[in-house]
């Protein structure tokens, strides 16, 4: 990952937010990094909700390993993205989904009762990195201090390079620019991006 640059994200040769049939998505997780592959992708992560069991089939080169937890941090209900973890680490495995139903029902995933700091800290111990998703989406009244509160427990980076598809186009409390501000202010964040894809055919 440390090989990305702003311009992978821009240019659209690194999506490293999207979903598979292993949770929410329309799309086969090897059809997704087939199609990657074909189109001269640098990088992908494949970021199922609460599941890492595609990785666990699938691995390549374009590959890196990736979940998206969903989380409450005290009043705000966040999702975590982790990379660059090994799968088969047995400190994620109090956090992974048991049911098919915790991978897609949005309502379901509200009730979600992972604790944010035991979370970061397992992604650190399976090796990985934890990332905060569409930080935009947050119903924060002050994102900056989130965003500082979780770099406390251990965050690493920020999505800062995200269209705000589907619904989010709506429902979104802070703009793109506040998440760009607040990651070049606080430079040991790793900057992310990736398109949230859910659709049947990746392109």
């Amino acid at each position: 990952m440390k090989d990305l640059t702003e311009q992978d994200f821009l240019s659209g040769r690194a999506n490293l937010h999207i979903h598979s049939t292993f949770s929410d998505g329309k799309a086969d997780f090897n059809d997704i990094l087939e199609n990657a592959k074909k189109q001269g992708y640098k990088k992908i992560a494949i970021t199922d909700h609460n599941t890492i069991e595609g990785h666990k089939h699938y691995k390549d080169d374009i590959l890196i390993t990736g979940a998206e937890f969903d989380c409450w941090f005290g009043y705000v209900f966040i999702h975590l993205l982790a990379y660059d973890i090994d799968v088969n680490h047995p400190a994620l495995e109090p956090y992974l989904a048991k049911t098919k139903a915790e991978t897609e029902g949005d309502l379901i995933r509200l009730f979600s009762k992972r604790n944010v700091p035991e979370l970061i800290k397992a992604i650190h111990d399976a090796g990985g990195i934890a990332v905060l998703a569409h930080p935009a989406c947050y119903w924060a009244l002050n994102l900056e201090k989130l965003v500082k509160d979780l770099m406390k427990h251990g965050l690493d980076g920020i999505e800062v390079y995200y269209p705000y598809p589907r619904f989010r186009k709506i429902v979104k409390f802070h703009s793109s620019k506040d998440v760009k501000k607040i990651a070049e202010k606080y430079p040991q964040l790793i900057k992310t991006g990736g398109t949230d894809f859910h659709g049947a055919a990746f392109s």
